[in-house]
């Protein structure tokens, strides 16, 4: 292996260790951080590291502080509302697409996983049902991102979805939540069933909505 081959290696460890670490809520909403600190966390060469921050940096997800380190995008009532907001327009799209398309094949294991987690949730079965919860709503949001059949926007969905993540670990997925969320989504799984394009996007944009208002942003 070539050093640049072996360089770029290392960036990419150091931004995949970075992107897990924001997604699990390893790194927190509103955290400050040395970069000394940083380079302990993600286990990465300082050079690593910096590449990775500066591509986090990028998409909103840190923000460096001159002789202080870096900062973890701060959950505001603001930015929550804009993240939103993006996922419902893309969201609303990929809808359209698929259905003008007729791309709809896996509705009904998505139909399955919804009402599984929907009835688990009613019996209000344990503590690991969150994180459970987080994963099948990540389906349906995956499909319908993946219906833009664009790089650009689907690049441009990955990362608001890590923006979504740092706000999903600071407030966390409530028992009643998960609930009206899974409702919330079979409606969205009927209207793309059933073809119907402004049902589709009303009930995304309802889900949208309900999201805001449990967050207390609406």
């Amino acid at each position: 292996m070539t050093q640049s081959g072996g360089v770029q290696l290392l960036a990419e460890k150091a931004q995949q260790e970075l992107w897990h670490a924001l997604r699990t809520g390893r790194l927190r909403d509103g955290q400050f951080l040395s970069m000394s600190q940083l380079v302990q966390i993600l286990d990465c060469p300082i050079a690593a590291v910096r590449e990775a921050v500066k591509q986090a940096s990028s998409h909103g997800l840190l923000a460096t502080l001159p002789k202080r380190g870096v900062q973890v995008m701060e959950a505001r009532p603001e930015i929550i509302r804009k993240c939103l907001d993006f996922r419902m327009v893309l969201d609303q799209e990929g809808a359209r697409r698929r259905i003008a398309g007729s791309t709809l094949s896996g509705l009904k294991d998505l139909r399955v996983q919804h009402n599984a987690m929907l009835d688990t949730a009613r019996a209000e079965l344990g503590s690991s049902l969150p994180p459970k919860a987080i994963e099948v709503d990540l389906s349906l949001h995956n499909f319908l991102a993946e219906g833009l059949d664009n790089s650009q926007l689907t690049a441009s969905y990955e990362a608001n979805r890590m923006r979504i993540s740092i706000i999903q670990n600071a407030r966390p997925f409530l028992q009643n939540r998960i609930v009206s969320a899974m409702e919330e989504h079979l409606a969205i799984i009927e209207a793309l069933e059933c073809r119907d394009t402004e049902g589709a996007v009303n009930a995304i944009r309802y889900h949208c909505e309900q999201t805001l208002r449990w967050w207390g942003v609406a």
